[in-house]
């Protein structure tokens, strides 16, 4: 897994062409047949249909792969990854059983043995995992282990950790006890020893990186908590989980301490479909002790007859699962290898460019960090005294930036928070409503640290314009 030529860019369409050409001969192998004629397609109903789903397509759409789409994290896949799937799609595996999809099968396992590797759950006894479809099916596996080993016990979930936690305990039939959190968005420890002492917790679930903020909960002095309350730890990852790769303690990369903790966890997931440059939807569950396996154990009649070997579909509360996400991450890692100058370089620029911008808005007059990023992610806002102010201003530049001729617009994302939040992060307001709408970024991709002077300057000119109108 090397990368001889790290400046080398891939020509999408020659490589789309090869991998189909490939293909092509290898179809040609198992020898002609005659296609079914229902399979035909009316050429001109062809050709009005596609040029309407182009219009569709390019007409409704954000500029997802542009730096100046700074929303949500959104971004198109690596051409690596689109290569892999595409190829992988037109066969159109299943990794559910091993027949359904014998090299992807094997891809896949590779490809969660690397992920082991870089989260440390490869010493011991091993691991047992497996890709998904999305980090919520994820967590919904992880806390179904939970609740399986420690039936009839509560959840323990941040206040600030994804919904999806409180709404998988309703799946489950589990009670989720949210934690408080601190000033800048990490599960509270000493609100965390309370919940443990007044309730059963079965599983404590710990963010590394808030899906808001960015915010990374002190896995590493939570989990001696939960042990010694008898209690499972289960680490959300889905967002941050690559930046194990870069917890150096560098100017640019993370602090290490809560990271390397992971290997310690029962349990995480990370969101190759995020920082693993992969299309959607691509997923991943990591048991550090593979005896939790034993609690998916059902028959399949039809499906594990091919192989003595363990069938992915044993260990996955998914049936059919696409064979293409792994053959695509899978290629991904082999050109992009999960250690520090594989994956983790293209993942330094967006640490880079969130702490230029938090420098660059401490020295604003018109706007203001939230709180020092601790990821890729920022929050912003005006320096207005009252709460319904910053709100206005904030949505109005939203709706100004995006507005603009394509050329020039931005693409932001706003974020809800109460005012008692922002006055813990020492932001003082006249309190005239409850909650306020701020300004979020999201700085997903390496060409983002080229825009951020930009982006900034573009900021205060608008706010000026705006204010005068």
């Amino acid at each position: 897994m090397a990368q001889d030529r790290p400046d080398l860019a891939i020509d999408l369409r020659q490589e789309a062409g090869r991998v189909i050409a490939a293909l092509e001969s290898w179809r040609d192998t198992f020898g002609a047949f005659t296609p079914a004629p229902e399979n035909g397609v009316d050429a001109d109903t062809w050709s009005q249909t596609l040029d309407t789903f182009i219009d569709r397509l390019t007409g409704e759409q954000y500029p997802f792969f542009h730096p100046r789409y700074a929303g949500q994290m959104l971004k198109p896949p690596h051409p690596v990854a689109v290569v892999g799937y595409l190829a992988t799609m037109l066969i159109n595996p299943n990794n559910h059983a091993l027949d359904g999809g014998p090299a992807t099968a094997a891809m896949e396992k590779e490809s969660v043995a690397r992920l082991a590797s870089m989260f440390g759950f490869d010493s011991g006894s091993g691991h047992l995992g497996h890709l998904t479809s999305s980090g919520t099916i994820a967590n919904l596996e992880a806390l179904w282990v939970g609740r399986e080993e420690r039936p009839g016990a509560v959840i323990a979930v941040s206040r600030d950790a994804h919904y999806t936690h409180k709404r998988m305990g309703q799946v489950l039939g589990v009670e989720v006890v949210e934690v408080d959190v601190d000033n800048v968005g990490r599960m509270d420890l000493d609100h965390l020893g309370d919940v443990l002492s007044a309730h059963d917790v079965g599983t404590v679930v710990a963010t590394l990186g808030t899906t808001g903020l960015g915010a990374i909960d002190p896995l590493a002095d939570i989990l001696p908590l939960a042990r010694a309350a008898g209690s499972r730890v289960h680490v959300d990852a889905a967002y941050g989980g690559f930046f194990a790769l870069v917890a150096d303690d560098s100017d640019s990369g993370v602090a290490s301490r809560h990271f390397d903790a992971i290997a310690q966890a029962d349990s995480v997931v990370v969101d190759p479909h995020k920082h693993g440059l992969q299309p959607y939807g691509c997923g991943a569950v990591l048991f550090a002790d593979p005896a939790v396996g034993a609690h998916y154990r059902h028959d399949s009649p039809y499906t594990y007859f091919s192989s003595d070997e363990l069938h992915l579909g044993e260990i996955s509360l998914e049936c059919s699962r696409a064979g293409a996400s792994a053959a695509a991450f899978w290629l991904t890692t082999e050109v992009f290898p999960l250690t520090s100058d594989g994956l983790g370089r293209v993942l330094r620029p967006g640490l880079r460019a969130a702490r230029r911008m938090h420098e660059l808005l401490g020295q604003s007059q018109v706007w203001q960090s939230v709180q020092e990023p601790e990821l890729d992610i920022v929050g912003y806002l005006t320096r207005d005294r009252s709460a319904s102010g910053i709100d206005r201003d904030c949505v109005a530049l939203f709706h100004a930036l995006a507005e603009l001729p394509r050329e020039e617009q931005w693409h932001l994302a706003t974020y809800s928070m109460s005012i008692e939040d922002l006055t813990r992060r020492g932001i003082a307001l006249d309190a005239d409503q409850d909650r306020v709408r701020i300004l979020r970024s999201v700085f997903m991709k390496p060409e983002h640290e080229f825009v951020i002077e930009n982006l900034v300057e573009v900021l205060e000119a608008t706010h000026q314009r705006t204010l005068r109108a």
